[in-house]
């Protein structure tokens, strides 16, 4: 014979409520508070903080990121900074880099303004400095030089705005003295 096992009814455990996990508790961030950072198609913000909030009913840490210049804030999930290409400002040698590509030859090729200006667009958000650099020697005009169509006026101002935007968080100076420099550096090579 065996024996029949009984069983007490078991009593009903009350569902554990997650635990809310402070922002900034034990997980380690690339980005701090008060940071300066690259978005590659917003160009340089400042990290004003990183919060928690709930997304579509899952609990999301965000970086907020503020541009001051553009009156916006961005909010960017932490674990996708680096998919999106968020990066820390460029070293002082990038910067060099960068300002010695002003120097160089405009490389322009022999295709259609349409095809340029979206290559032109494509390397101004990829947010690499070097790259922007590039596109502001290309589009910019000396003196005895045919004037600019509107197009690309526009694309020229947005390299040449997000280029000293980095440069002056790097150096640690005005947007305008940066606009200088790199406008200096452009002069220096038509001279």
């Amino acid at each position: 014979m065996t024996a029949a096992k009984t069983h007490a009814p078991a009593a009903k455990q009350a569902p554990v409520p997650p635990k809310k996990v402070p922002a900034n508790s034990n997980r380690k961030h690339e980005f701090k508070t008060n940071d300066h950072v690259v978005y590659p198609t917003h160009g340089v913000g400042k990290v004003s903080g990183i919060e928690e909030k709930e997304v579509a009913g899952l609990m999301m840490e965000l970086f907020i990121i503020d541009f001051e210049k553009d009156k916006m804030t961005l909010r960017v999930p932490t674990l996708k900074a680096k998919a999106v290409g968020m990066r820390k400002l460029s070293s002082p040698e990038v910067v060099g880099n960068a300002l010695n590509t002003l120097k160089g030859r405009a490389r322009i090729k022999r295709t259609m303004w349409s095809r340029r200006a979206q290559e032109y667009e494509a390397k101004i958000d990829s947010g690499d400095l070097v790259s922007i650099a590039e596109v502001v020697r290309d589009l910019h005009r000396a003196g005895g030089q045919p004037e600019q169509s509107y197009s690309e006026r526009q694309l020229y101002e947005k390299a040449l705005a997000r280029m000293a935007r980095e440069v002056a968080a790097v150096e640690r100076t005005d947007e305008q003295t940066a606009v200088k420099r790199v406008e200096g550096m452009l002069v220096k090579k038509a001279a």
